[in-house]
């Protein structure tokens, strides 16, 4: 039931065509943040876009540091995503990626109900066009420091307190490996929360080899387990010089 899909970012140097044709030789079926420029390029390729992102404004308002924790950007994330949200349906897109933002000070409870009352307009919007806003959880140890959605708990919290199948969480393997490990018992018991699943080697980021501490053959098969029928989508930097050498790896591990 799992589908695979591949972050565009991490192939950035490969136009996106070809891309696309490497995806259908591997049975990967999605590609993850494309633009709404770049999804109609990718669908006449026949490939879907498994999720899309907001662009920040001229204030970076909607980036990963300045997004729904701050009450102040909440009039600027309405505009913004008041126009993604449709325009993501429109194109056939089911998922669209938001940010807490950093803490900037705030306290966990602070941010959290500060999310909720800047999201909670636009979780109508979502329901009327069938499209559901993803909350990533991202590390701030290593990559993000400040980031306020980095627990799975702090995640699941927003989740029950918007209440909508339309709001749930990106759960981003190789950060929340980073932030609390014990990745399994974690997505078992908060499956129903997650819509979709990044991958990467812990540490480094990179290709999840015999070098790297994480088990995606486990992994992905307990959230087989669960029922999941969205996309795992492999977000690892490539280091060899041909980029794609991992890839059949990486969709075979993650096949449940």
């Amino acid at each position: 039931m799992i589908k695979h899909s591949v972050s565009r970012w991490c192939f950035g140097s490969t136009p996106l065509p070809d891309l696309c044709q490497k995806c259908h030789e591997l049975g990967i079926s999605g590609l993850d943040l494309l633009s709404l420029e770049e999804i109609p390029i990718a669908q006449e390729n026949g490939i879907a876009c498994s999720v899309t992102a907001a662009h920040p404004d001229e204030n970076g308002v909607g980036s990963i540091e300045q997004c729904f924790n701050q009450p102040s950007h909440h009039l600027a994330l309405h505009e913004i995503y008041e126009k993604l949200i449709p325009a993501a349906a429109d194109l056939g897109v089911k998922q669209v990626i938001c940010f807490s933002g950093n803490r900037d000070g705030l306290s966990d409870e602070a941010g959290l109900e500060n999310c909720a009352v800047g999201l909670a307009p636009l979780i109508p919007l979502a329901e009327k066009h069938d499209v559901t806003l993803v909350m990533e959880l991202l590390n701030s140890k290593v990559d993000h420091p400040d980031y306020q959605c980095d627990h799975t708990a702090w995640g699941v919290a927003l989740c029950e307190k918007l209440g909508s199948d339309h709001f749930k969480l990106l759960y981003d393997i190789y950060h929340m490996q980073i932030m609390e490990g014990d990745v399994i018992r974690t997505i078992r018991d908060n499956h129903q929360y997650i819509s979709h699943y990044h991958t990467a080697g812990v540490p480094g980021r990179n290709e999840f080899d015999k070098t790297q501490e994480l088990n995606y053959a486990a992994i992905s098969s307990a959230i087989a387990d669960t029922g999941f029928d969205g996309y795992i989508g492999q977000e690892y930097v490539p280091t060899t010089d041909d980029p794609f050498e991992f890839l059949p790896r990486a969709v075979e591990l993650c096949s449940g």
